[in-house]
């Protein structure tokens, strides 16, 4: 795979590099609407298909922020187009790594001395490199290593980033209002927090040791005498990514066992911890040789206040859902509804939200639940796409919901992803049995 010596870090080379991107998908349109006149019946497959290569590319060398943004994107699978999909989400672990002179550089910078002076062997290639970092095997001691090295700038650039995308999304999501600017801050914050790698060595270590009594759930060991504020050694665990192993798995049991930890590793730490992995895509866990789940990154912690956790959670229950007076008193509580709300607004808001609640929280709903069910997840992609289609949608203020509901649903969505993949049967309560 090609490397890279150099990523753009000025604004306006980033900038540069995003309007050449946006050039081309205009050309892939022209392109497409021009082979319609000639055959009617041209579906947008192949347009779809053109214009994720081109913006994966255009984002790819970019890295940090913008490269992120099509991770979260590959998550999306009851949404975005296959395309899309299949594209982005090779973002997880599979982009141009940095050169080693580059790699070399960093280590000399932020560790004082070079990989071959730290340890007895260093993998001048990176083995993977995502959004933000890129990792490499080490040894030393007998021990094997995985060291997380992160790119040049990705910090810096984060806030610029945000401001080119801040235009677009404020048209896509049609938010109005100064209370929009609280869902780019979280954003940025979160961002901002997945570059402190001194953070995610706390985080890895905090969590690891809370969440080690869970079956089947594995963390690696982290070395903070070898880590630093842009690199991050821990235990070199073998094993394939979760989406590696879906892709062959067909024993029912183990994919069971594996989402059963899943959903017990996320459940203790949303009801129990308050705060929660909010960064649940295939690139982030592993299966190990023996079966189990390893949880490798905790850079995207999400802290669950207390007054968002409980009107969230009540608003799971099927008995507060099928009850008018108690489920809009809850979409006050949450900023789903808002006081300068008009009529027509307020029972717009809370019919589309009755309806994507009865069967997003399904779930929550009895003890076990079959995350195999094509029905669920295929009605799920039916509302998506009705809420793309929906014109009155747009004209509505789509400035909705606390600023905690990005992450917060972030998380599930890919949970459910997660385990739809691994065709996973789960008891629900079962995580209860681990919080004392």
């Amino acid at each position: 795979m090609k490397t890279l010596d150099k990523i753009p870090t000025g604004k306006i080379e980033r900038a540069s590099q995003l309007v050449k991107t946006g050039i081309k998908v205009g050309g892939n349109y022209v392109a497409y609407y021009g082979e319609k006149m000639v055959n009617p019946s041209l579906n947008r497959d192949k347009l779809n298909e053109n214009n994720a290569e081109d913006i994966y590319d255009g984002l790819k060398n970019l890295k940090g922020s913008a490269l992120k943004v099509a991770q979260m994107l590959s998550m999306d699978k009851s949404i975005m187009p296959q395309a899309y999909v299949d594209k982005f989400s090779l973002s997880q672990f599979s982009v141009p790594p940095l050169s080693a002179p580059l790699v070399r550089k960093t280590f000399k910078k932020y560790l004082g001395k070079y990989p071959e002076e730290l340890y007895d062997s260093f993998t001048p290639d990176a083995m993977n490199a995502a959004s933000i970092g890129q990792v490499h095997k080490a040894t030393k001691d007998g021990k094997n290593f995985a060291v997380k090295i992160q790119y040049p700038g990705v910090s810096d650039s984060i806030s610029s980033d945000l401001a080119l995308v801040k235009p677009f999304a404020t048209r896509m999501f049609n938010l109005k209002g100064k209370d929009s600017e609280k869902y780019f801050k979280e954003v940025e914050d979160k961002l901002l927090e997945e570059t402190d790698y001194h953070l995610e060595l706390k985080q890895s270590v905090e969590v690891s040791g809370w969440c080690s009594a869970i079956a089947n759930l594995r963390f690696p060991i982290y070395y903070p005498e070898l880590s630093s504020e842009k690199i991050l050694t821990m235990e070199w665990i073998d094993g394939e990514h979760l989406s590696e192993f879906t892709a062959h798995n067909e024993d029912r049991a183990k994919g069971d066992l594996l989402g059963q930890a899943l959903w017990d590793f996320y459940m203790y730490q949303m009801h129990h911890l308050k705060q929660v992995h909010a960064d649940p895509h295939p690139g982030n866990f592993l299966i190990d040789q023996e079966g189990k789940l390893v949880a490798i990154d905790f850079g995207c912690i999400k802290q669950v206040p207390e007054e968002f956790y409980v009107p969230y959670f009540e608003l799971a229950k099927p008995e507060v859902i099928d009850n008018p007076e108690l489920f809009v008193a809850k979409l006050y509580e949450l900023e789903i509804l808002r006081a300068d709300d008009s009529a027509k607004e307020l029972a717009y808001f809370t019919k589309i939200f009755h309806d994507l609640l009865s069967l997003f929280t399904k779930p929550f709903h009895g003890d076990y639940f079959d995350f195999s069910d094509e029905d669920f997840f295929g009605q799920i992609a039916t509302m998506g796409e009705e809420f793309a289609k929906d014109t009155e949608l747009r004209k509505m203020n789509g400035n909705r919901g606390s600023k905690h509901f990005l992450y917060i649903n972030r998380t599930f969505f890919g949970l459910y992803n997660l385990l739809h993949d691994l065709k996973a049967r789960v008891d629900t309560k079962s995580f209860e049995q681990y919080i004392q």
